[in-house]
């Protein structure tokens, strides 16, 4: 568990949180209660802070409480029953922080195969029809796990959208993975064309872990993304699971909608950009850490290589899976390298 102490805090956990929920549990079966209940004094300082009406405070009370619950859900496909009451809570604290938040938030329904996906749409203040950047989730990430990233973007001028796409945070009941993203992603560019307070002409697109692979693999065929991206994304995921942590691959299993390994596989030979990365002609943003236990940095350098459009390679000595470990090494810089594409002021 302590590998995750970098991603848990960078994005918003409390480090003393994590030191003492991790201490506390010596099961995994007992995971997802021990950060619901500590997610849960979040939650209780927010409804204070609402009720006596310091909505600054409470914003950030609700939006610890969201990430904490959002941590003890992630990967606990083990016990569906926790797992849809913890991230009912992060979804319902995450909604209560947006209009508290500075700048705010607007929860919004995107129209997808019938149904829907659901997202978050923040603008920066004093910024008319800003840029917008579409913020892609992980196997086990979700829209409650981007405060810190949004900011980053926020502060430059730029609008995001972060998103839980098929098999992702709420769309993960109703989607399986979708390793053709550009779907899901054409799907969001039409609802954005709706919008007259955002820049759909000047937008793009980011990605995390296995977003790190849909960012790249939309940009290959959505030509209305300006630029990407991509964070420790695999380029060609293997059939094989031999050597991947128990809990990834059941995750994937379960979120796939594979009955067994054998079906995951076979999903899992469908993420590939091997054939589509020389369509990514838009700039393009790669990072990657030499120490990731998940997504080895060949696969960047893999995705490096194949793209035809102006592309920077970013692989950071020492760094785990995302680079948490040492985000102050790409965050801000990729922050500041999209505002740059999308035509931003700096600031």
């Amino acid at each position: 568990m302590s590998h995750w102490a970098p991603r848990f805090v960078a994005n918003g956990v409390p480090l003393a949180d994590f030191q003492e929920v991790t201490a506390s549990v010596s099961r995994w079966e007992d995971w997802c209660a021990a950060w619901s209940a500590r997610a849960a004094v979040h939650e209780e300082m927010g409804n204070k802070a609402l009720a006596g009406g310091y909505n600054t405070s409470a914003g950030a009370h609700f939006t610890r409480a969201a990430v904490c619950y959002h941590f003890g859900k992630f990967l606990f496909v083990n016990d569906m029953a926790q797992m849809k009451e913890a991230h009912r809570r992060a979804v319902e604290c995450r909604n209560k922080a947006l209009p508290h938040l500075d700048p705010p938030g607007e929860r919004v329904a995107i129209p997808y195969e019938g149904r829907q996906l659901y997202g978050n749409l923040r603008k920066p203040k004093g910024v008319a029809k800003a840029p917008i950047v579409v913020m892609c989730m992980g196997l086990d990430s979700a829209k409650e796990e981007m405060d810190d990233y949004e900011n980053r973007f926020l502060k430059r001028g730029l609008a995001t959208l972060s998103f839980d796409g098929p098999g992702q945070g709420e769309a993960e009941y109703d989607f399986a993975l979708c390793p053709e993203y550009e779907k899901p992603v054409a799907a969001v560019f039409d609802f954005l064309a709706t919008r007259s307070d955002v820049d759909p002409l000047r937008a793009g697109i980011w990605g995390v872990s296995l977003g790190g692979y849909y960012a790249p693999r939309a940009a290959a065929f959505e030509k209305r993304i300006r630029a990407c991206v991509a964070l420790s994304g695999p380029f060609q995921r293997s059939a094989d699971f031999t050597g991947r942590p128990q809990m990834n691959v059941e995750a994937f299993r379960v979120r796939s909608k594979s009955a067994n390994l054998e079906e995951a596989g076979k999903v899992a030979l469908r993420f590939s950009l091997a054939e589509c990365a020389k369509n990514i002609t838009c700039p393009i943003y790669i990072v990657a850490g030499t120490k990731d236990r998940l997504t080895p940095h060949t696969q960047a350098e893999k995705l490096a290589a194949s793209v035809s459009g102006p592309c920077v390679l970013s692989v950071i000595e020492g760094g785990n899976h995302v680079v948490n470990n040492f985000w102050y090494r790409y965050r801000d810089q990729t922050a500041d390298w999209m505002a740059a594409q999308l035509g931003a002021a700096k600031r």
